[in-house]
């Protein structure tokens, strides 16, 4: 499965530049990090959470964690929980399970970055595959997806 579709499109028609690398077939955040050589920081991640009865897409760096106490008042909601791949498999049609990229503006989803991501000048996340990512300046892609950035993670020791 090559880049998602809708995706693709997207960053074509808002003319943005982006860079696609392929690399070795890898499932977690911070395999892709080796695969390209690139931080952990560096890295976008994407966590679905369930917040009530919806669904909210969470993206920070590979090599941070969510702090669940703190994405629960941020989000301002009874409950939170992580999403299991099941649930949210058929938000994404174009992609692979696991791979969406942090663009949930083209899914229905709000969005919420980390602030340590916002921080760098490039961003690379995950193509809609296991085989592909993309690298972008973050300042492109907070313009295209509008998240809401606030402090919710905490970094992996």
């Amino acid at each position: 499965m090559a880049m998602c579709k809708k995706l693709k499109e997207f960053l074509d028609q808002n003319k943005v530049n982006y860079q696609i690398t392929g690399h070795p077939e890898v499932y977690t955040a911070q395999e892709i990090a080796a695969a390209l050589h690139v931080p952990g920081k560096e890295l976008a991640k994407v966590v679905m959470v369930k917040a009530g009865d919806k669904f909210v897409m969470i993206v920070l760096p590979a090599s941070w964690r969510i702090e669940m106490a703190k994405l629960k008042d941020l989000l301002g909601a009874k409950e939170i929980r992580l999403a299991t791949e099941e649930e949210f498999k058929n938000l994404f049609p174009d992609c692979e399970v696991g791979a969406m990229p942090p663009f949930g503006n083209l899914y229905d989803l709000d969005v919420y970055v980390d602030k340590t991501l916002s921080e760098d000048e490039e961003i690379f996340f995950q193509a809609g595959n296991h085989i592909e990512s993309i690298k972008m300046k973050y300042k492109d892609y907070s313009a295209l997806v509008k998240p809401v950035v606030a402090e919710f993670s905490v970094h992996l020791h």
